[in-house]
C-alpha cells in the first residue's frame, strides 16, 4: 500500500494561517498521511516530521491534494505547483472573498476529515496558454488561470492595440490594457472591467477593453478553440502583461500576444455540489429578499428549525472549541510532528486581506 501525502502552502504572513497550517499538520499526520511544506514556509510553519519541499511542481507530484490556507492570491501561487503535477487544489478561505476557495476557517477540521477519508470530488477548471511574439519570433510563453492582462506601462499615455480573432482583425483600441479571461476568471478582473460573469461550465474565453477610448469596445465572448491575439501598434508605448497578477513579461512596442485555450487544466478539489448561483450570492452578497422559489420555502422552514436548534448549535460551537483544544493539547505533549510558537487558542484569529 502506497503512503498518503498531502502539500500544505499557507499565506505564512498572517498568523491565522499559520495556526491554522499547525492544526491541518497535526491532524493529517495522526491519520497516518505524510505531510509536505514548501521550504521557504517551514520555518515560519514550525513544525518538525513534515518533508520539507522545494517550490516546484515536485512538491505536488503523487501528493492527493494541495490544501491552501489563505485567500485567492496564495491559491493562485500553490496553481503553479498542481497544475504541472495534475493534483487537485483544495482552498480553506483565510482572506477576502475566496472565490476560488472550497471552505472557511469554521470548517478547517471538518475539510481535513473529509480530506482524510477521501470524501471530496475533482473538478477541472480551464486554463489559458500565453504566448508573446516580438519582430515574429517566441520571445515568451505563459498559462493563466483567471486571465492574461495586456496594460499600460506609462500611467500618462494610453496603449494603442489591434485586437484579432481566429487571424482576422476586430477592431483599433485606444484603452489602458485588454483583458483574456477564462469562465474561471470573469469574477476576477475581468469582472472589475465591466465584463460578463460566466459559468465555470461553460466553456468560452473573454475579452474585456479596459477604459478603452472607442465607440465598439463591449466585452467579448469567443469560442475556446479560438485564437485571440492582441498587438500593439509600433508607435504605442511599450506595455506589460501580467497572468493572475503573478507572471509578468515586458511587451515592446509592436509585440504580439497570442491566447488560446490550454491542454492542461487546473483541478480542484470540491467538498459541496454549491450551485454557481448561490455560491455568487454568498460571495457577493447579493440581494434576494422576496424570492418566492421552492428553495426559498425550504431555506425559510430550515431556518425556523434553526431557530429551535439554537441552543444545540451553541453545544456543537463549545464542542468543536474543545476539539480545537485537544489538538492544541496534543502539539504541546511534543508528539511528533510538534509544532513550534502555537498561538493561543482562545478566539485569536488575525484578520488579513489578500488580494
Amino acid at each position: 500500500m502506497s503512503t498518503r501525502s498531502v502539500l500544505v502552502v499557507a499565506h505564512t504572513g498572517r498568523p491565522e494561517a499559520v495556526r491554522s497550517a499547525q492544526l491541518v499538520i497535526q491532524r493529517l499526520s495522526e491519520a497516518g498521511i505524510v505531510v509536505r511544506v514548501l521550504e521557504e514556509e517551514a520555518a515560519d510553519i514550525g513544525c518538525s516530521g513534515v518533508q520539507s519541499m522545494p517550490s516546484t511542481p515536485a512538491a505536488a507530484e503523487d501528493a492527493e491534494v494541495v490544501m491552501v490556507l489563505g485567500g485567492d492570491g496564495t491559491l493562485l501561487r500553490a496553481a503553479d505547483l498542481a497544475r504541472p503535477a495534475g493534483t487537485p487544489l483544495l482552498g480553506v478561505n483565510l482572506g477576502h472573498v475566496g472565490f476560488l476557495a472550497e471552505a472557511e476557517r469554521e470548517d478547517l477540521a471538518a475539510t481535513v476529515d473529509r480530506v482524510v477519508t477521501h470524501r471530496y470530488d475533482v473538478e477541472e477548471r480551464m486554463t489559458i496558454d500565453v504566448l508573446v511574439r516580438r519582430n515574429g519570433a517566441v520571445s515568451g510563453t505563459t498559462w493563466a488561470l483567471n486571465e492574461a492582462t495586456v496594460e499600460k506601462a506609462e500611467r500618462e499615455r494610453m496603449l494603442e492595440v489591434v485586437a484579432e480573432i481566429d487571424g482576422r482583425p476586430l477592431s483599433q483600441w485606444g484603452c489602458d490594457g485588454v483583458v483574456c479571461a477564462t469562465p474561471t476568471g470573469s469574477t476576477a478582473y475581468a469582472f472589475s472591467a465591466g465584463g460578463p460573469i460566466v459559468w465555470p461550465e461553460v466553456e468560452a474565453m473573454l475579452v474585456v477593453p479596459i477604459s478603452a477610448h472607442a465607440l465598439f469596445a463591449r466585452p467579448l465572448v469567443v469560442s475556446p478553440r479560438s485564437v485571440v491575439a492582441i498587438e500593439l501598434v509600433p508607435s504605442t508605448p511599450r506595455a506589460v502583461l501580467w497572468c493572475d497578477g503573478r507572471r509578468t513579461l515586458d511587451l515592446p512596442p509592436g509585440a504580439r500576444v497570442e491566447v488560446r485555450r490550454s491542454a492542461e487544466p487546473l483541478k480542484l478539489a470540491r467538498l459541496h455540489l454549491t450551485p454557481f448561483t448561490d455560491r455568487l450570492v454568498t460571495k457577493f452578497g447579493l440581494p434576494v429578499t422576496g424570492w418566492r422559489g421552492r428553495a426559498a420555502r425550504q431555506a425559510n422552514a430550515q431556518n425556523a428549525q434553526n431557530v429551535q436548534n439554537a441552543q444545540g448549535g451553541q453545544n456543537a460551537q463549545g464542542g468543536q472549541n474543545v476539539e480545537n483544544a485537544q489538538l492544541d493539547g496534543r502539539m504541546a505533549t511534543g508528539k511528533t510532528p510538534s509544532c513550534d510558537g502555537l498561538p493561543p487558542a482562545a478566539g485569536e484569529q488575525a484578520q488579513g486581506q489578500e488580494r
